[in-house]
């Protein structure tokens, strides 16, 4: 984990050790966003949100597992190719999403296919299974 303790030295992560408690508590955060997005008459928006929500909880629980913890969640995403051995391709769709997410919360504009949902939803079941 050379890499993760490099990005402790450019203060993007800062290390703590890990609890149990709290890695618990995302991964039951997680998922219960996941099953909340499967219930019927959602918006695909809510969905979406839902969805996202786990993905960053599972991110971070994989990051805090390792003993480290950072504020930005960019960076809890790009760390899952050392924290769950995840292909870049699958966190970039993750950083997709969060910059949607972010458009959405603070500028209002929630510009969503279906097809990015289903994607982030699949990259979210196989984070789950992986933590």
């Amino acid at each position: 984990m050379e890499v993760l303790y490099n990005l402790v030295k450019t203060q993007s992560l800062k290390y703590e050790p890990p609890d149990q408690a709290e890695f618990d508590g995302m991964v039951l955060a997680a998922t219960t966003k996941l099953k909340d997005a499967g219930l019927v008459g959602l918006s695909a928006d809510s969905q979406f949100t839902l969805v996202y929500g786990a993905a960053h909880a599972l991110a971070l629980a994989a990051l805090r597992w390792h003993g480290y913890r950072s504020d930005k969640r960019y960076t809890v995403f790009q760390c899952l190719t050392h924290t769950l051995n995840l292909e870049n391709k699958k966190w970039r769709v993750l950083d997709q999403c969060h910059r949607r997410r972010n458009l959405a919360e603070y500028e209002g504009h929630m510009d969503l296919d279906v097809r990015l949902l289903q994607e982030l939803t699949a990259i979210t079941e196989e984070l789950l299974e992986r933590v």
